[in-house]
């Protein structure tokens, strides 16, 4: 759209065209300058007709079609629909496809795109791309879990308190167990920054507040889910008097609730997790989950790149608290509006490369 001003000198310039091309069987001689002034005025107008350039601002979360990634999409097309941007979505099939995750990155560096918001599946291999995507003036804000590379300049964190998330998974089952009884944890990936830090701070809190819990069970994780279930079940073997299992990531959620659940009367063990694929509550043995607020870091992202090239200063790091989801308040408004995977597919989301 034009503005006032703007029109008229588009109008200005037509007539003056008009009066040029309706006067041209009088003029018997035109001088170069004369010809020099009709090219400008022709691309003058064109310049003047041409819509803006639209700023396209990519998102690349760990995978979609999740509860967990989801809302971030629904967060950011608020965004951009509140500041008439464009949202380029796309995402690996797989959380541990890091290399899809890379080739995306690579792809929006080389594409016409102002802006770049990632959470990263896993925190050194992405350090390279990130650097390149810096280094070609892209601005980008990490979102969910940190990278090694100091924020400053074109990069901004929008990052889940993990240490809290440790806290409240902490609380949980100290409230769970009254205060006494025995733990696994499962799920631990020491690619992943932020799960480092939440099994760090969960440890430290019942170490210091909860001395008759016990964590006699730690276990890396994958994302492959008989796998998972595999060591859940070697896990309950050597300790059937387990009261809870702590999972770090989903799908060691659903191998320790499939071991439980297919084995009624046998395991005791309530389940724990963070960052689940659903909020149904389908299996008795899940007590609580810890999620991540992805719709607001969405949301922020895309609102602090805006603000950058509009330049304005925008904060280096910015940190939002999860919360916890039990059967209790799963269904409450707050939480629906949380996790709602509702993105509105009538709106254009997509810029297709």
């Amino acid at each position: 759209m034009l503005d006032g001003h703007s029109r008229d000198s588009v109008n200005s310039a037509r007539a003056f065209m008009k009066f040029f091309l309706f006067n041209l069987g009088h003029f018997r001689c035109w001088n170069r300058s004369i010809w020099i002034s009709l090219a400008s005025l022709s691309l003058l107008l064109s310049m003047s007709c041409r819509e803006p350039h639209q700023v396209t601002i990519a998102v690349i979360p760990r995978t979609s079609g999740s509860l967990l990634w989801e809302p971030a999409h629904r967060g950011a097309q608020d965004a951009a629909e509140e500041i008439g941007a464009q949202i380029y979505w796309n995402a690996p099939t797989r959380e541990d496809d890091v290399a899809g995750q890379i080739a995306l990155i690579e792809h929006v560096v080389a594409g016409d795109y102002q802006g770049l918001v990632l959470a990263p599946n896993q925190s050194l291999a992405l350090i390279t791309p990130v650097r390149r995507a810096l280094a070609h003036g892209l601005p980008l804000v990490i979102i969910s879990s940190p990278l090694p590379v100091p924020a400053g300049n074109n990069l901004s964190y929008i990052l889940n308190d993990e240490e809290e998330g440790g806290r409240i998974a902490a609380r949980r089952v100290a409230q769970l167990l009254h205060g006494r009884g025995t733990i696994a944890i499962l799920g631990i990936d020491p690619d992943v920054k932020g799960i480092m830090l939440r099994v760090e701070s969960f440890e430290r809190y019942l170490a210091q507040n909860e001395p008759d819990i016990h964590i006699i069970e730690r276990h890396t994780g994958s994302f492959n889910v008989p796998h998972e279930q595999e060591v859940a079940e070697e896990a309950l073997a050597a300790h059937p008097d387990l009261d809870a299992i702590v999972t770090l990531m989903w799908p060691s959620a659903r191998g320790a609730m499939s071991t439980i659940d297919n084995n009624p009367g046998r395991f005791k063990a309530k389940v724990l997790s963070f960052d689940p694929e659903d909020l149904s509550f389908s299996s008795p043995s899940l007590d609580s989950v810890v999620v991540q607020n992805t719709r607001m870091m969405g949301n922020l992202a895309v609102k602090l790149i805006h603000a950058k090239l509009s330049g304005k200063a925008i904060p280096a790091i910015t940190t939002l608290e999860p919360v916890l989801i039990t059967r209790a308040n799963a269904n409450s408004e707050e939480i629906r509006h949380m996790t709602t995977m509702d993105w509105n597919p009538g709106w254009n989301l997509s810029h297709t490369p």
